[in-house]
């Protein structure tokens, strides 16, 4: 479980589905019995003593009605497509509930910037954004290999990485199915690798829950 703090306050906190139960029990015992309210992005609990928990549905998971509908669907395994990816470097695959079944990884050399100034300098920039847009390619391609055929049995895509370089890669036309599966989420992750990826089944799972503390007294 990790935690950060959250812009306007509170804290983002991300449980794994399956201790997502004993998570809320805490909440209770802390705070007090919370009531339940349904919201669009999953379930707000509201503690007697003004402590709140936003329970937000994690990717690809039906929306339930109360708390063991909305626990149960959190746990429950699901297909997900994970598109990670930086400048240089890029990793895909499927996740089946808590295991992946199709990966891959690439990489391609992209020059660092210069301190160098004036032809030399245009020449390294030149240089470096046709590295970057080869790169690009090759990532886009990657997708259209390996993980299109595969969004008919997705229930979401989880990207990571370099947002704009995400966006690049599925602002191909071929991708559109995958771009429109792409959950808001974007995982905070270093330079893809396999071991990366591995790890970001569980972030992709999680649920994210913002948590607010109550009022101090006046």
């Amino acid at each position: 479980m990790s935690s950060r703090p959250a812009a306007g306050g509170g804290r983002w906190v991300e449980v794994d589905p399956v201790r997502l139960g004993r998570w809320v029990d805490g909440f209770a015992e802390r705070h007090g019995p919370p009531t339940t309210t349904i919201q669009g992005y999953g379930l707000l609990l509201t503690a007697p003593d003004g402590a709140t928990a936003e329970l937000h549905a994690p990717p690809g998971a039906e929306l339930g009605g109360d708390l063991p509908d909305f626990l149960a669907a959190a746990a429950a395994p699901r297909r997900i497509g994970l598109l990670l990816a930086r400048k240089s470097a890029v990793a895909m695959g499927v996740a089946a509930g808590e295991g992946l079944v199709v990966s891959k990884v690439d990489s391609r050399y992209v020059q660092g910037r210069t301190a160098a100034g004036g032809w030399s300098q245009h020449r390294f920039a030149r240089r470096r954004d046709n590295q970057a847009k080869a790169a690009l390619g090759e990532a886009v391609e990657l997708a259209v290999r390996l993980l299109l055929p595969e969004a008919a049995t997705l229930d979401a895509v989880v990207a990571g990485g370099d947002r704009r370089t995400v966006d690049g890669i599925l602002a191909d036309r071929r991708l559109a199915p995958l771009a429109a599966l792409r959950a808001e989420r974007l995982l905070d992750v270093p330079e893809p690798r396999h071991a990366v990826l591995v790890a970001s089944v569980a972030a992709a799972r999680a649920v994210r829950v913002l948590v607010r503390d109550p009022a101090p007294p006046a």
